[in-house]
């Protein structure tokens, strides 16, 4: 079978079937020099094949995740020249037809993950929803987001991000994506990062519409004496260090955020005032001034923070005090869930739509069964993206029926591509012990 070719402004781009999609994997964006902005990348005379996942950036393992997720790094490569991204697409799509476009920026503190991890396969939201979507990855960690005035440039992950969207500006008609519908769909500090460039310089027009799961945005402000100590602590780079000599001196930078309460849950992401940015000051209007033109659809899960109750050593260490231990973890998941991420979704949304943009909230409630995560973070996921085969032995999951997830997946996948497609949803919805959503009223 011939292998299916597209036909773009970057170049001839040999892609794969897949079933029923066709993919495009691994396509360079943008090149970068360590600590440097990204450079989009040239068209390239000479065809571009684009069969396989890129590489994910340099980062440490994190063995508490795998408490959560199993072995998620099955098969990856990591290389500093990270800036990568893959496109799928219908395979049944009419050559003239033009599909609304999805643009995936994973989650994972700012410091883990990649673009083209097994979990975030879009195979069946693409099929099912006739969608393109593009999976980005971009700089982490100490390569991404750590910097200061006069140093390493802060938010390169960031810029990142800005190039890797205006690429898709260009090309991804030549997928039968329409540029003109392009959302972002971000999850945790994907999320985060989304919401930021709603306020971006230079990403006006770039996108239409956001979905922020999970988004940590009760720990962005204030983070200026956080970000100073541990660049501090961190120091300046050798020329000619080695990517792990880069990464052995992540671990510094954390030790420097411990006394920054909740913050140094995830010390690392975005700085105001530094490119693309604007002053912390002149945040809340931006985002207002934004507001007309982006549709929001932004929400968490019920239980956010008993992820990291259940990975965590402090929080299990609390949990076996007798008696009073169990009820504090609660207490605690409760309160620590609703500042970081429940009650700034909801101050997001409400300000979005009193400034004259439409803005719905949602919350998954999902509890798997035999699981002690519960409607935790990251248990969102398998209902959109992923397979099966990817989700069946995560310990998130517990004893979940497969058959049950994908029925209510179906239903969330098709109300996220109504957004996706319109910017609208029906003012009230719900899938039950799932989801609820609803309209956030206006002024």
């Amino acid at each position: 079978m011939t292998p299916p070719e597209f036909h773009a402004p970057a170049g001839r781009i040999i892609g794969r079937r897949d079933g029923a999609v066709l993919r495009a994997q691994g396509i360079r964006y943008a090149r970068a020099a360590r600590f440097r902005p990204p450079v989009p990348e040239p068209p390239s005379p000479a065809p571009i094949e684009a069969l396989a996942p890129g590489p994910a950036c340099p980062q440490s393992a994190d063995a508490l995740l795998a408490q959560a997720l199993g072995d998620f790094w099955a098969d990856t490569r990591f290389d500093e020249d990270c800036l990568h991204l893959s496109v799928t697409t219908p395979a049944d799509r009419r050559p003239d037809e033009q599909l609304p476009v999805l643009v995936w920026i994973h989650g994972g503190s700012y410091v883990t993950g990649a673009g083209d991890l097994a979990f975030y396969d879009p195979a069946r939201l693409v099929a099912e929803q006739r969608l393109v979507v593009v999976a980005v990855t971009y700089r982490l960690g100490l390569f991404g987001f750590l910097g200061s005035e006069g140093g390493t440039p802060p938010n390169l992950g960031l810029l990142d991000l800005l190039a890797s969207l205006r690429w898709v500006q260009q090309n991804i008609p030549a997928f039968g994506g329409d540029p003109a519908l392009v959302t972002l769909l971000g999850h945790s500090s994907g999320g985060d990062a989304a919401a930021h460039l709603m306020i971006a310089r230079g990403a006006e027009g770039l996108f239409r519409r956001v979905i922020l799961h999970s988004a940590p945005l009760g720990l962005a402000p204030g983070r200026g004496a956080l970000t100073r100590a541990m660049t501090a602590a961190v120091g300046p780079f050798a020329e000619a260090a080695t990517t792990a000599e880069v990464l052995a001196r992540e671990p510094r930078a954390w030790r420097a955020a411990r006394r920054y309460g909740l913050k140094a849950g995830m010390p690392f992401g975005t700085q105001y005032g530094a490119a693309p940015l604007p002053p912390e000051p002149e945040v809340e209007a931006a985002w207002q001034a934004a507001a007309p033109r982006i549709d929001v659809l932004i929400g968490t899960t019920a239980e956010e923070v008993r992820f990291f109750a259940v990975i965590d050593p402090k929080f299990q260490w609390l949990g076996r005090l007798p008696l009073l231990g169990r009820p504090a973890v609660r207490l605690l998941v409760d309160k620590v869930s609703a500042r970081i991420y429940g009650a700034p979704a909801t101050a997001f949304a409400r300000r979005h739509a009193a400034a004259g943009g439409r803005a719905y909230r949602f919350t998954l409630t999902y509890q798997p069964p035999a699981s002690p995560f519960g409607a935790a973070h990251t248990v969102d996921l398998p209902f959109l993206l992923g397979a099966e085969s990817t989700w069946a032995a995560v310990p998130l999951l517990g004893q979940a029926d497969w058959a049950e997830v994908d029925r209510a997946g179906r239903q969330l996948r098709q109300l996220w591509a109504d957004f996706v497609r319109t910017g609208q949803l029906p003012d009230e919805a719900e899938i039950p012990d799932v989801l609820t959503v609803q309209r956030v009223p206006g002024a």
